[in-house]
């Protein structure tokens, strides 16, 4: 894997429900809501599961995602190709923070500050 390893923790406050954000992070139709920027593969299904895989694009760069886990406040991706390396969620009523950790020529730690910008957006229009 070209690039470096790049390591990030973010947490914010957010005005939502524990179970808004769920809904937010394990609904891929959210998902490609509030990610616009980012094109998933088709045939997703209707909630993330344990086991679940699918690709998503940064313009031309490819992103591998396989579920590991999943929980009530939990969400762990492990991802390759343009990413080798893994993203857990983890929220509660209020807040949600993601940890970050790979190999990678994107910069992630914008790529993270990006995604939690937007959610919590997503989130407030949702309100």
């Amino acid at each position: 894997m070209l690039g470096t390893f790049q390591q990030s923790q973010l947490r914010i406050e957010l005005a939502a429900s524990r179970e808004a954000i769920a809904q937010s992070l394990l609904r891929p139709n959210a998902l490609k809501q509030w990610m616009w920027w980012q094109r998933f593969s088709e045939g997703l299904p209707e909630v993330l599961t344990e086991g679940t895989t699918f690709t998503s694009w940064l313009g031309p760069v490819a992103i591998a995602h396989r579920v590991e886990q999943v929980g009530d406040n939990h969400l762990r991706l492990l991802m390759s190709q343009g990413i080798d390396g893994y993203q857990d969620w983890r929220w509660g009523d209020g807040w949600v923070q993601s940890d970050l950790a790979g190999v990678s020529l994107l910069p992630l730690s914008l790529g993270q500050t990006a995604s939690l910008t937007q959610l919590r957006q997503y989130l407030d229009r949702q309100n």
